[in-house]
């Protein structure tokens, strides 16, 4: 594998394949830094059963899907209060929307297309092919993961829409240390890059960084010195509201896609203003 990453230090703030991450870093030549950024994610059973319960109470006028694993987590508590055909009948009779083709092949293997989905695998690509339709008045149901998406639900507000949140998953934020380590690389300029695999990972770095007084700090560092790297256009949205705007991601939102943009970017040592950062504004 080129040695695109010889002599950059890379930190590695996702939890999840860090290892196998760390694989690819250093066989580009780069030096892998583990700083976890997010804590545990675990179902939320308590929440499932309310939302199902309400799914099927009250039938929401559309069903917004914008994870593979929340559409998952939704159905396999269904199928197991005994009410899945029961939510399969319903969504045969209402409006379906999908962000991101993990969640369209989910849909796709219970036999539903989607009547709205995204184009570029983000929420605003999401919200786009919502232009034929007319949201006033009608009960929406929001699938969300185990984070909130303000700017989505504002948008459903100013349409009109009623909205009900669901997050199957909740996120435990990560040890005060890894955050300290992680604020102190970025700070002094000790990492060349910072990878990002969810929006939380960021929050909770500018989170802590907020407490320590630090924030501005951290956006000096990012805007000339630290590269911010996404997974993809949904997360390089958190990390754009954070205030960061140098931001590398790929097309194809899969994290052994996003270290061989990295590797690009360091090859050819370019700005990334242009690498997609219009369709996430």
């Amino acid at each position: 594998m080129a040695q695109r990453m010889a002599g950059k230090r890379v930190a590695l703030a996702g939890p999840r394949k860090a290892d196998e991450m760390a694989l690819l870093v250093a066989k580009m030549g780069g030096e892998p830094v583990q700083r976890p950024a997010q804590g545990t994610v675990f179902l939320d059973d308590i929440e499932l059963r309310n939302a199902v319960v309400s799914w099927v109470k009250q039938p929401p006028d559309w069903n917004i899907f914008t994870t593979g694993m929340g559409l998952d987590a939704l159905f396999d508590m269904a199928e197991d209060m005994g009410v899945a055909e029961q939510i399969m009948e319903l969504l045969q009779s209402s409006n379906i929307a999908a962000r991101g083709y993990k969640t369209v092949n989910g849909l796709k293997k219970r036999g539903f297309i989607p009547d709205v989905r995204d184009e570029d695998g983000s929420l605003d690509g999401l919200t786009r092919a919502f232009a034929p339709y007319d949201l006033k008045g009608k009960e929406v149901l929001l699938q969300l993961h185990g984070d909130p998406t303000p700017r989505l639900v504002k948008w459903l507000d100013e349409q009109g829409a009623v909205t009900r949140q669901v997050l199957p998953y909740k996120h435990i934020p990560p040890e005060e240390a890894n955050l300290q380590a992680l604020l102190a690389d970025i700070v002094s300029r000790n990492v060349d890059a910072v990878t990002f695999t969810s929006g939380p990972q960021i929050r909770f770095l500018c989170q802590y960084a907020r407490e320590q007084k630090q924030m501005e700090d951290v956006l000096e560092a990012f805007r000339h010195d630290v590269i911010a790297v996404s997974v993809g256009k949904v997360t390089a949205q958190s990390i754009l509201e954070e205030g960061i705007e140098r931001i590398v991601f790929p097309v194809e939102e899969r994290m052994g896609a996003m270290m061989v943009e990295l590797g690009r970017y360091f090859e050819h040592s370019a700005s990334v203003h242009g690498y997609g950062l219009e369709v996430v504004n």
